[in-house]
């Protein structure tokens, strides 16, 4: 434990303006206020807190930070109160100390609330200041370290924790150095066996290629220093079990696969060395292709610049190399920590010389995840979604302008898309990469040039779970889903209640709505007409509230309204409705214009339309509330797509699947899907999905199926 007069040395040594006067009067506050409580090691818990100090003046951080690493558990676990802190020492200190507190009570609830609460208000506590992430960090290292006095059942709990939740953000604010400890210790209590599996082998690997590895730093400095290289260190580096083992995993390849096991670390003077270098090392060894990686360029999004090559070097192994400055390496291991600087006769965070170098600021890969908070996200969902993008490893993307987008590795255009702006997002139609029209569905790669290809409409693409890997994304088409949602339930609401009040003959313009909103406690109009068009509430209820005298006499309409669809887009009333929101079709009987139609309002779903003849209709035969009767308009029988199903009974014969299928597309149908039911020795089951334009296009195509000798039967798939 550092005592009270080595840890103002160590703060002094890097900022001679710290205010020792402060440090002081921490320190022994924080003993005083812990006093005689222990650990579970059983040392005196004051030594915690003091261990957590002396971890963050190896990042050389500011004095605020130094002391909120003293005080950080005063709040939670003794008798000092937030006003005490700020009393003392000042409000700067007292809200971190407050933000510090949160995720320790955070922490203490893990146990019992659901992670996804959990880890959102962590998220939101952390992206106000660094200096509560930094001090979390240190405090969960520390911990991490002391780890086997505490009771087993908890310690995989609080392994588990630290690889899915404090290592990754370590990494993402760039602290390297924290982070891979924190990897290695949770990695030790969560597969013990495995981890020491992979130190055997290193132990091996290190009495095969030992004298082989000791060599290459003395031999890349040599070529170096031959090339005019002055100044250029080199030294070697192990990977460490946890990088192994995730790697092992992520390639599903064996141990002997890997190639980087191995890496090493060239340090030159200045940036332009670091290219000069690398010429260098590919001229005297011969580079492994596609393992080259210019992170100098295209920074990291947690501001890490690089270049990465693998060589075939001496001796024949294959090894990494990392060229970087001083300056870059400092950068690469402590990430937002090295930007603390004297400037200006004050230290602290320097933001100006952090973006001189080409940095970021260091809370930009949090605030993603902050927006998806703060637009109402939750659910274990979000959980996925921001361990997914804490996780992953990058691509480095472009727009046509040049401007450089950071995406988990497997995103796509909608990722994209929304990564450069909401509305961009929203209206999203297609993609070019590189030039090229593309499958929104395409993974982006390093280095792809992206140009979205936006449309009028703002229309949530149904498949847009597999279009997406990004909380941002995700996100941002729920919002959207959800708005859309809200506003066209309250339309089909209101067309449902003018349709019951008609059939008895009144009109709900002659009438005020506030009985009904008082009788069944709903705040507002459009709050009611939301209600009833999801199904919640019963038309019929309100229009017997509203006029009693016509308890029982509301009889099903016979007049039937028109309702606009068939595919593209619906209208009651002139009001404009999308499939899939508000209004569903049947995938039992897959309705088509020119069929015979009816709609069911359905809890929550809004309504669903079915054929006339769907077998699903017997289960709302005794309750005429819900039934609609629709048709088609005009517009939607002469410029509509809908999908047939088409059930087909096929012989077994060389050359009859390619016979079928191209009579469907000679008939002007496009297949959407096809699968095999039922096969026997002669003959074979079908299911088609064919986009048509009605039912008289279904008609058509399935007469054309029955030309051919060998299909025995063929017919429309109606529930």
């Amino acid at each position: 434990m550092l005592r009270q007069f080595e840890l103002i040395e160590a703060v002094k040594a890097y900022d001679p303006t710290a205010d020792e006067a402060m440090l002081n009067k921490a320190y022994v506050y924080a003993m005083k206020m812990h006093g005689s409580q222990l650990r579970a090691s059983g040392d005196p818990y004051f030594g915690h807190p003091i261990q957590v100090a002396g971890i963050l003046t190896d990042y050389r951080l500011d004095t605020a930070t130094i002391v909120t690493a003293l005080l950080h558990d005063v709040v939670e676990d003794t008798s000092a109160t937030r006003d005490d802190i700020a009393a003392l020492f000042g409000e700067e200190i007292a809200v971190l100390v407050e933000g510090v507190t949160k995720l320790s009570r955070l922490e203490l609830q893990a146990e019992h609330t659901r992670q996804a609460e959990n880890l959102r208000k962590f998220i939101l506590a952390i992206s106000r200041d660094v200096r509560v992430l930094l001090v979390k960090l240190a405090d969960r290292l520390h911990n991490m370290r002391t780890l086997q006095y505490v009771k087993p059942e908890k310690r995989e709990r609080i392994s588990r924790e630290t690889l899915e939740v404090y290592a990754p953000l370590g990494r993402s604010i760039g602290i390297h150095s924290i982070a891979s400890e924190l990897e290695e210790l949770a990695f030790e209590h969560i597969n013990p066996t495995a981890r020491t599996a992979i130190e055997r082998r290193l132990e091996a690997l290190k009495l095969e290629h030992g004298r082989a590895i000791e060599g290459v730093s003395t031999e890349v400095e040599r070529v170096l220093s031959e090339a005019g290289i002055a100044g250029a260190r080199v030294f070697g580096r192990q990977k460490t079990p946890y990088s192994i083992w995730r790697k092992l995993q992520r390639k599903t390849v064996g141990f002997s696969s890997l190639s980087d096991i191995y890496g090493f670390r060239v340090i030159v003077p200045f940036e332009d060395d670091c290219y000069r270098a690398l010429g260098v090392i590919h001229r005297a060894w011969p580079m492994v292709p596609e393992r080259f990686k210019d992170f100098i360029s295209t920074p990291k999004s947690n501001n890490y610049r690089s270049l990465h090559t693998t060589v075939v070097g001496p001796g024949g192994l294959r090894i990494e190399m990392q060229i970087r400055t001083e300056a870059m390496d400092r950068v690469a291991e402590d990430g937002v920590a090295a930007h603390w600087a004297y400037k200006n006769k004050s230290y602290g965070f320097d933001k100006e010389g952090m973006q001189a170098e080409g940095g970021r600021d260091p809370l930009q890969n949090l605030r993603h995840l902050v927006q998806v908070i703060e637009h109402g996200e939750g659910g274990e969902d979000w959980v996925e979604h921001a361990k997914l993008e804490m996780y992953l490893d990058q691509v480095f993307v472009f727009t046509p302008k040049g401007r450089l987008i950071t995406l988990p590795r497997g995103g796509m255009a909608l990722d994209f898309a929304y990564a450069v702006h909401t509305e961009v997002g929203d209206t999203a139609a297609g993609v070019k990469i590189n030039g090229e029209l593309k499958p929104m569905r395409t993974p982006l790669q390093n280095g792809d040039v992206v140009e979205i290809i936006r449309g009028a409409k703002r229309e949530a693409p149904t498949d847009w779970r597999s279009l997406t890997v990004t909380g941002r994304a995700r996100s941002a088409i729920r919002r959207h889903i959800r708005g859309a949602e809200r506003e066209e339930f309250l339309r089909l609401g209101r067309a449902t209640l003018e349709q019951t009040i008609a059939k008895a003959g009144k009109s709900i313009d002659d009438v005020s709505l506030k009985p009904v909103l008082e009788v069944l406690a709903v705040a507002n109009e459009a709050d009611l007409f939301e209600a009833i068009g999801r199904g919640r509430i019963s038309p019929v209820k309100v229009a017997e509230t509203l006029f009693p005298a016509l308890m029982g006499k509301i009889k099903p309409a016979q007049q039937r309204k028109p309702i606009q669809d068939a595919r593209a887009r619906l209208f009651v009333r002139g009001g404009g409705l999308t499939p899939g929101v508000s209004v569903h079709f049947g995938q039992c009987c897959t309705p088509l214009p020119g069929d015979r139609i009816v709609g069911i309002l359905e809890k929550d779903k809004g309504l669903t339309v079915h054929t006339i003849d769907c077998q699903k209709l017997a289960e709302f035969a005794d309750d005429d509330s819900v039934w609609q009767d629709l048709q088609w308009t005009p517009q939607a029988e002469q410029s509509a797509v809908g999908v047939a199903r088409l059930r087909a009974t096929v012989r077994n014969g060389v050359g009859v699947l390619g016979q079928v299928t191209t009579l469907i597309g000679e008939a002007g149908g496009n297949i959407r899907n096809l699968s095999l039911t039922h096969r026997q020795q002669d003959f074979f089951d079908l299911n088609f999905d064919v986009e048509v334009e009605d039912a008289k296009h279904a008609t058509m195509i399935m007469a054309a199926l029955r030309t051919n000798p060998s299909v025995d039967t063929v017919e429309r798939v109606r529930g």
